[in-house]
This record gives C-alpha cells, structure tokens and sequence, in this order.
C-alpha cells in the first residue's frame, strides 16, 4: 500500500501468472491427447518449446532489458502474448495441429524471455532496497498461491467451461496485465551513459559476463537456480497425472491437484525459512543450502509413493526447497548488482535455469517412455543422485565465493 507502483507491478504479475495455468493445464492435457503411446516425448517436447527460448535468447534480452526502457518491453511483451494465446483456439479438437501448438509455444515463450528478467529488474527500480526481501518473498508466495489454486481452478475451469474459456481468459490477463504496468509511475528510463574510456555504453552480454567474472560472489549465485533445477517435475507430475493417478478427463483433475501441492510447498517454503533469517547475506546463503537439501530428499519421497497424497507430499518439499532457493538468490543478486547490469545479470541467471530445465525435461523424458508404469520410480531414485551431486557443489562453490569476497554493491 506505500508502493502504489509495485502494487500495479505485483497484481499485474498476479492476474498474468492465473491465467497463465489455464492455459498449462489445457495444453499438457492436448499434448498428451494427441500423441498416443508416445505421451512422455510429446509432453517433453511442450516443456522444451517452453524452456528453449528463454535458455538461447536470454543474453539477448538482458542487453534489451539495460538498454531500453523497461516499462515499454514489459507491455508490449504482455500484448504480443496475448494475441499469440488466441492461436491455441485453432488447436482444439485438431490433432493434425499439433505442430501449432509446438510453434505458439515458442513464440510465447519467446516474449516472455523478455517479460521475466525484465520483470525481475523493475522491482529494483520501483522497490527501496530495504524492501526487496519483503518485495521477492510476496513474489515468491503469490506465484506459489497462484500455483496452488489456479493450478487446480484451471483444472476444473477446463473440465467445466472448456479449454476454450481457459484460452481466451488466459488472452485477457495478458491485455489486464499491459495496461497495469503502463500506469507504473515512479520508474523514469534513463539511457545507458558510456563509460570514461569509451564513447557509447557498453550493452553487450560479453561486457555482462565479464562482470559477473570479476565478482565470485554473484557468480556463485547463478548456480543456485540452476542447480535446484537439474530435477524437474514438470515431465514427471504430467505423466503420473495422466497414467498413473488419473482424475478427471485426461488427468486434469490429478495434474491441477498436484500442481496445487507444489504451490503450497513454494509459499511454504520462504515463509518457513524467514524464520531463521536476519537479512543478511551470510544468512541467505545458509538458507540457501538447507533449501538444496530439501530438493535432493524429495524425489526419495516421490519415489516411494503408491498413493497421490505421497506423491503430493514430495512435490511439497521440492516446492519448498526450489521456491526458497529462487527468493534468496534473486534477492542476492538485486543487492549485489548494479542497475547498469541488472537485467544481463538476470538474463544469464534464467539462461543457467533454463539450460537445467531443458536437461532434465529430455532425460526424464526418454526415461519415461523406455520404462513402463511400475518402472517409474526408478527415475525419482536417479534424480535423487544427480541432486546430492548439485547439493555438494553449492557448498564447495558457496565457501569459495565466501572466502574471496563479500556481498556488496559494486
């Protein structure tokens, strides 16, 4: 309520984020529909149209994001979206349409390549920095809040109204969201200045990298979203909604109550581990290694459930780990970063996320389709390896960085 600019950000995000798992739900389930036998590659291939373009254009839009004005790419990203939503409704009831669904996807997520870190650096510029812990954990809760309802609301929303509804309602929060941002007040663009010994800034993503290099502090930090995301659920969460605890048409029901789960983990996750959190940087980091323990033990959880509700439970401590780990690295990263390289920073921090998301998704993809059913826990069992292994680097990485620098602005 004291920040009337981050308010209109915040509920842009919100009303943009519910929309957004309409139009998930309906999707995984199409996908799924209309590839027969081969419903774990088709499922895959959606999450990698969701997770490549932001992996490969990432350096791009950070160079976009310290470039031009921030308000301007947010909005024109969010109108873009939303026109590219509406072609999903030439999809429904057309399997011979489902490249389309492929080619959408991609250019959705090529606008939101732009919209996230974007997003992400215009907090630090509407926000004072005493306020960005409290400003990145209602981020961090109300996207899981969302998650936890709107995942389930778009699953009975699909069943009841139609995948047509959840289709265009999801195009609307698009166009709601452009017009919040556009009245954000308080953030003024101001042009790149170039430095001393050169005429013209320097925007390049090598001049980005080179930044981070220099400081082993925020380099440190790019691995925690990438590493809390070598195990992802996505694939996994889709197939045993739609094969294995099937609820609703075509898994809606399952697939929205498990996305729930996960979102009740993420909101508890920050809420629970602020506890035990002064601010400081020392501190974050601890709660950043507690957060990867959690996201190693629970695919021994997820891969000992017979039952929905066990299932449930290890998407919970995923969630909390997972959601922890993104708050604190992102807070870190706004303190330790100076605007001029804010949204390279960012960029490069979603392109570390993505590369483990696109990883993981083809693994447990082909893993899934080479197994059968009573197999599947034993990919649960192999994540559970590769996460001690990104446990066990965090911590060598973290007292490195610790031991040649301390956070600071520089």
């Amino acid at each position: 309520r004291a920040n009337p600019d981050f308010a209109r950000l915040w509920l842009a995000n919100v009303i943009s984020l519910t929309g957004d798992w309409f139009n998930t739900i309906v999707l995984l389930s199409l996908v799924e529909r209309y590839s027969p036998g081969n419903g774990g590659l088709a499922i895959s291939g959606l999450l990698l149209a969701r997770a490549l373009p932001p992996m490969l254009l990432s350096p791009l839009a950070g160079t976009l994001i310290d470039r031009f004005d921030r308000k301007q790419l947010l909005i024109w990203s969010s109108l873009l979206r939303a026109v590219v939503v509406l072609g999903f409704l030439l999809t429904l009831e057309r399997p011979d349409l489902l490249w389309l669904i492929y080619v959408l996807t991609v250019a959705q997520f090529t606008l939101a390549s732009i919209f996230e870190p974007c997003q992400t650096a215009l907090i630090n510029n509407v926000c004072r920095p005493e306020d960005l812990v409290a400003a990145n954990t209602l981020y961090t809760i109300t996207w899981s809040a969302i998650l936890a309802f709107g995942a389930a609301l778009g699953g009975i929303v699909a069943t009841l109204f139609g995948a047509s509804f959840a289709l265009v309602f999801d195009a609307l929060t698009f166009v709601l969201g452009a017009w919040l941002i556009w009245r954000i007040r308080s953030y003024q663009f101001t042009p790149p200045v170039p430095d001393s010994s050169s005429t013209a800034p320097d925007t390049s993503i090598g001049e980005g990298v080179r930044y981070v290099r220099a400081r082993p502090a925020i380099a440190s930090l790019l691995f925690v979203k990438f590493g809390s995301s070598l195990g992802n659920v996505d694939t996994l969460m889709a197939i045993y909604a739609t094969q294995v605890f099937i609820l609703g048409v075509g898994g809606q029901l399952s697939l929205g109550i498990m996305y729930s789960a996960f979102g009740v983990g993420a909101v508890l996750g920050p809420l629970l581990l602020n506890r035990f959190s002064d601010g400081s940087a020392l501190a974050l980091r601890r709660l950043i290694t507690i957060s990867f323990v959690l996201t190693t033990v629970c695919w021994l959880v997820m891969g000992a459930a017979s039952v929905l509700w066990v299932f449930c439970v290890g998407l919970i401590i995923r969630a909390m780990g997972g959601s922890s780990n993104w708050t604190y690295s992102t807070i870190l990263l706004q303190q330790s970063t100076h605007d001029r390289y804010m949204g390279r920073v960012f960029s490069l921090d979603m392109m570390m996320y993505y590369i483990a998301s696109v990883g993981s998704t083809l693994v447990h993809g082909s893993l899934v389709d080479a197994l059968n059913t009573a197999q599947l826990p034993w990919v649960s069992f192999l994540t559970l390896g590769v996460a001690g292994v990104a446990l066990v680097v965090w911590i060598v990485v973290n007292q490195r960085a610790e031991a040649k620098t301390v956070l600071s602005v520089e």
